[in-house]
């Protein structure tokens, strides 16, 4: 029986961070980080809330049903900003939601981890008999590790979480393609040098601020205006279908001229777009399933409808999953 998303929920935190904040932070106009970003304001959380608070707030609506809760096969996490490096952050989100034995894991494919995440369950429940339903979430706190004085990377990232879960549907719905793809000769281009093996933290690389987040803007631009279209349509030919079938898109929300300029490289009509980055930023990983919320919210998806999934995210990697609501 096909895989397919049967609810979506999420989470961010309350605190709003607008431009004229921004602006004092950087130094930079508001004029200047609306008219580069097309964003307006982003959430921040506390520095008491953690990436496994917003995973699991993100998720518990979805498990309100206990019969349901106990068909829930594995958990899996998709961030890149970990409560700690040990253990996976996907254990506190299975300890909180109180899915006992239930096996749980991260996933960091930076940006688009979600969609590896969800490419990784679907073949766990349709190969591996792990239950029927599998809980794929994206969350990320990247106000931990911006670097405020940083004009180009401290405008664009706000925290959150989104959360589906994944189960059997009818012949005709769900997943229909998907496509993952990886590129590490472009490692360099989204990064934190610091904290790990290869450069392990000091107070001098601290100092050298090594432990916060770095971004080639235009190179993470150019890339993903290679690379995220070849993996639109290789999920496109795997669904057998063109992209004026496709009646909703959403894409990861790097930021809103972004956003456009993947439609327009695609040929996506910019009516099918969600869009959530002038209102929430750059949630990373948080932004696929986040945004996949607010826009059935907004505007409810209906059976039928067939929904396009696409991202770019450090590593470089690149995303996309063809499916048909149910």
């Amino acid at each position: 029986m096909p895989i397919g998303i049967t609810s979506v929920g999420g989470y961010v935190p309350p605190h709003v961070v607008d431009n004229a904040q921004i602006g004092r932070w950087a130094e930079v106009s508001e004029d200047w980080i609306q008219s580069r970003t097309g964003i307006l304001q982003r959430r921040y959380g506390s520095d008491e809330l953690t990436t496994s608070d917003m995973a699991t707030r993100a998720a518990r609506p979805l498990l309100e049903d206990a019969s349901l809760r106990q068909r829930v096969g594995v958990v899996i996490l998709a961030t890149a900003t970990p409560d700690q490096p040990q253990p996976a952050t996907a254990t506190f989100v299975q300890g909180q939601l109180g899915l006992h034995a239930v096996p749980a894991f991260d996933v960091n494919a930076v940006c688009s981890g979600f969609l590896f995440g969800m490419a990784i369950a679907e073949a766990l429940l349709t190969t591996r008999g792990v239950s029927d339903h599998a809980l794929v979430i994206g969350a990320d706190k990247y106000s931990t590790i911006i670097d405020r004085a940083d004009r180009r990377t401290v405008s664009l990232f706000g925290d959150g979480a989104g959360a589906v879960l994944l189960g059997p549907v009818p012949d005709g719905y769900g997943i229909q393609g998907a496509s993952l793809l990886a590129d590490g000769r472009a490692t360099s281009f989204v990064r934190v040098e610091a904290g790990g093996t290869r450069r392990p933290l000091t107070p001098e690389r601290r100092k050298a601020g090594e432990h916060l987040f770095r971004m080639e803007g235009r190179s993470v631009r150019d890339w993903g205006l290679q690379f995220v279209p070849k993996a639109v349509h290789e999920a496109l030919h795997q669904a057998h279908l063109t992209v004026d079938e496709i009646d909703r898109a959403v894409f990861h929300q790097g930021n809103t001229r972004l956003v456009y300029s993947l439609a327009d490289e695609i040929g996506i009509e910019h009516s099918k777009l969600a869009l959530t980055a002038p209102c929430y930023g750059n949630t990373a990983a948080a932004s696929i399933p986040l945004t996949l919320k607010e826009e059935h919210a907004q505007r409810p998806l209906q059976r039928g409808d067939r929904v396009l999934l696409a991202s770019v995210g450090g590593g470089m990697t690149a995303a996309a999953m063809v499916l048909t609501w149910y």
